[in-house]
């Protein structure tokens, strides 16, 4: 098997995994305890058309605050504490959802709360090329997407036999390897220091947290359900 870490792009036509630590990526893997689908939109414009039309909870952000009219920003925490009975969520964000548009193979979500059933789901339907896809920030790399990653990436080895990896996947692993340094690197990087600013620290508590959810997303038809 096949086994890379990628920037914005995938290079795979097997299995890929949109990595968006911080935090569309978490949001969505928890929203799955709650909604049976999301609908990943990629503008506000786009989202507040197929509420208009479907209903649905409207969650979104531009620059990490939520946008305004909407339900819920994209906040993982937001999520936890929702009480709703609609089925459906709507998603914008800034990069997550940007990334899964672009991508032609299967396609999984993953972050630090899901990396292990993720990683694991991964090494089960894939053929020969698992590729961890980091999202990172308006083009930019992001070192929470480069962590997670790394914590995937190891979960996915663990469930291989025989694997061919790339030096920058091992390096992902090597450098999530340190959980306190892990933690520190999150509040540490850019989108880290910007959503501390906006008051958003829970979120990225919660997005810090390992293996805290068996939920894995996979992309099909324009909406992400469980696998």
């Amino acid at each position: 098997m096949k086994v890379t870490l990628s920037f914005e792009t995938t290079t795979s036509e097997d299995v890929s995994i949109m990595v968006d630590a911080l935090r569309a990526s978490s949001t969505m893997t928890l929203a799955l305890d709650k909604f049976e689908k999301i609908i990943p939109c990629f503008s506000a414009e786009e989202a507040l058309k197929i509420k208009d039309e479907t209903g649905g909870v409207l969650a979104g952000e531009r620059k990490g605050k939520k946008i305004d009219g909407f339900d819920i920003g994209n906040s993982p925490t937001d999520i936890e504490e929702l009480e709703t009975d609609a089925k459906t969520l709507i998603l914008t964000t800034t990069n997550g959802t940007r990334i899964l548009e672009n991508m032609n193979s299967t396609v999984l979500v993953g972050c630090l709360i899901n990396a292990k059933a993720v990683g694991s789901a991964s090494a089960t339907i894939a053929q020969n090329h698992i590729d961890v896809v980091m999202a990172g920030v308006k083009g930019q790399f992001a070192l929470e997407d480069f962590l997670s990653s790394g914590e995937i990436l190891y979960w996915i080895c663990q469930n291989l036999d025989d694997y061919e990896i790339n030096d920058l996947a091992k390096a992902a692993i090597i450098a999530s390897r340190d959980y306190n340094s892990l933690k520190a690197g999150f509040y540490n990087s850019r989108t880290g220091k910007r959503l501390s600013s906006l008051g958003y620290k829970k979120d990225i508590n919660l997005c810090c947290k390992k293996n805290i959810s068996e939920n894995v997303a996979i992309y099909k038809n324009q909406e992400l359900k469980l696998i």
